[in-house]
């Protein structure tokens, strides 16, 4: 079941926390928001998010949290985006209770990619080009697994600190790891924009993914370009630390970007984490530590 409640003002989105399930076990509050900026005409940036309606599905399935970024300068980019999110949902309704988000993520990814690049064909001359960015993150017991694709982000935020989990996709990026350009020349070359890989551009895609492990009090934010690429991530985290709303830090986060910058679309997703249940792994099926 999705609760997904969203408010929508001027293209914006803002999801509402939830009590507290049991103690004993893994629980998180949110806040999502989306923003179209201050050039933009349309928002081409979707959210969205699965959360579990009774105890039992908090242990077989979890939480799911996906934002992605329709590709600009391609047409029907809102659509891709969208189209992604919710390929990405509805595969996490419908997954076996149980099965390891380690590899459901990739998997559901690799479905949504499938989906924007059938929507593509299907829409012709208007689909050509067609792509989004990804990034998924799933959560269960006290860990986290995540998904991307492209250069949106998630950011690990704990004791004031943001870890930075995702690796962007991009060409600057790309030749940064291969050694070809510094960090200061990949941060300013025109191809720090341009993606290596997005959804919809073949019928395959590479996925990225990565797990770690959850503390209460710990915060996933997950972002598209327009706001990692207006705050570095020293900025990020003391405007989640502190105990602060979330719904409050989203709009504090977003209205910061449309400060700095403005010129892409801005989108947000901040997971407190409350409590976490611990558990370890034998042969792929997890057990309870004490």
């Amino acid at each position: 079941m999705n609760r997904r409640e969203p408010l929508r003002d001027g293209g914006r989105s803002v999801g509402s926390a939830y009590p507290a399930l049991h103690t004993s076990m893994l629980d998180v509050e949110f806040a999502q928001l989306s923003d179209r900026g201050r050039v933009r005409e349309q928002n081409e940036d979707y959210v969205g998010h699965v959360a579990p309606a009774t105890a039992r599905q908090v242990r077989s399935h979890g939480w799911l949290f996906a934002l992605a970024d329709g590709v600009g300068g391609h047409r029907q980019g809102e659509v891709a985006s969208r189209v992604a999110v919710e390929s990405v949902l509805a595969g996490f309704r419908q997954a076996t209770p149980g099965e390891p988000h380690s590899a459901l993520l990739p998997r559901l990814v690799q479905s949504a990619n499938t989906q924007v690049y059938e929507t593509g064909l299907a829409a012709g001359p208007r689909g050509s080009g067609m792509a989004s960015t990804l990034v998924a993150c799933a959560l269960r017991f006290d860990r986290a697994a995540v998904a991307h694709v492209g250069d949106s982000r998630c950011y690990l935020i704990r004791s004031g600190h943001a870890k930075l989990i995702t690796r962007d996709h991009t060409v600057a990026n790309e030749q940064l790891s291969l050694g070809v350009l510094s960090a200061q020349e990949a941060a300013e070359v025109s191809t720090k924009h341009v993606l290596s890989r997005s959804l919809g551009a073949d019928l395959f895609v590479n996925v990225e993914s990565s797990e770690v492990q959850l503390l209460p009090g710990d915060v996933l934010l997950l972002c598209s370009d327009g706001l990692h690429g207006a705050l570095p991530g020293t900025e990020l985290a003391p405007i989640v630390s502190h105990g602060i709303e979330l719904k409050t830090a989203a709009r504090e986060l977003v209205a910061s970007a449309n400060e700095r910058d403005g010129g892409d679309n801005v989108s947000v997703q901040l997971i407190r984490i409350r409590s976490v249940e611990r558990m370890g792994m034998y042969r792929g099926r997890p057990y309870k530590l004490r």
